[in-house]
């Protein structure tokens, strides 16, 4: 019981981590120079621009629309960390528009490039721990419900008419470029960050020695593997495959030690979106 305690508090501890350096990123890098971002804080961004009303306002009221709205047409409740996030990102916003009232870098392009690193690092480390920011993600899971289109299309559809219309408010072609260059960068950290340092490859290994290849990769590697009977269509003849899962780092070690145990093996690798079991990531809820 402590020890599911403990690990909860570190969760939520890493997600506020991760939504003061979102926070951050907007408010010290984006608002100063008005580029604008997309979901539910470009929309608050924009109405910063035209009214002066600090972003947190905004962006509580449309999620909390939103919220309501999800659950009586979805019929669904939203998890904890959604609403904690939601309320931690809206109350960080407000804090630090209040201490941040200059830009930090007075460069137009490097604002936008910092913005959206930190942007999608903090939000990296939020999606890591099971934590959602709502907005945009609930419109998706409402079109979804109606119509047959992927949520992502969805996300980037409303991103991209959010920073259009920041030209309305704006009036600048600029501030428009750059606000698409700040999504694609928060896109590119967010992916980078999940599936950069803990990426993991997929190897399908064929060799007549596949018992001494499996017994390295299982006893030295410690990973697990699986032996798939196959039968080689050219040849006609009976083949073991060795199918394994292990992290990127760890392939060039297992590489070498094939080469070395059959120089004639052929090996396929692929990278693999996300492995969730013992040895590698817990499933987040």
């Amino acid at each position: 019981m402590s020890k599911n305690i403990f690990s909860r508090i570190k969760a939520y501890t890493i997600m506020i981590i991760g939504l003061a350096l979102y926070a951050f990123g907007v408010t010290a890098f984006l608002i100063p120079v008005k580029i604008t971002a997309g979901g539910v804080t470009g929309i608050s961004m924009l109405i910063f621009y035209s009214t002066g009303i600090p972003t947190g306002y905004p962006y509580f009221i449309i999620n909390s629309f939103l919220i309501v709205l999800a659950i009586r047409i979805l019929g669904t409740s939203f998890g904890l960390k959604t609403l904690f996030s939601m309320v931690v990102i809206s109350i960080l916003l407000n804090v630090m528009q209040i201490f941040i009232k200059e830009p930090l870098v007075t460069d137009i392009f490097l604002s936008s490039v910092l913005g959206g690193i930190l942007c999608g690092v903090g939000l990296g480390i939020t999606f890591n721990q099971g934590g959602s920011t709502g907005g945009t993600d609930i419109i998706a899971m409402i079109i979804n419900k109606y119509r047959n289109i992927s949520p992502g299309k969805i996300i980037l559809y409303c991103d991209v008419i959010i920073i259009s219309s920041s030209f309305f408010v704006l009036h600048s072609v600029e501030k428009l470029v750059y606000g698409y260059v700040t999504m694609w960068i928060v896109a590119y950290s967010i992916d980078a960050f999940l599936t950069g340092a803990q990426q993991s490859v997929q190897l399908f290994i064929f060799s007549e020695k596949y018992e001494e290849i499996a017994d390295f990769i299982n006893l030295e590697s410690r990973r697990g593997l699986t032996v798939i009977d196959g039968t080689g269509w050219y040849t006609k003849k009976p083949v073991k495959m060795l199918m394994t899962v292990v992290r990127k780092r760890e392939s060039p070690l297992i590489f070498q030690k094939i080469k070395q145990i059959d120089p004639e093996a052929f090996i396929s690798l692929g990278s693999v979106m996300g492995v969730y079991g013992k040895g590698f990531d817990e499933i987040k809820h």
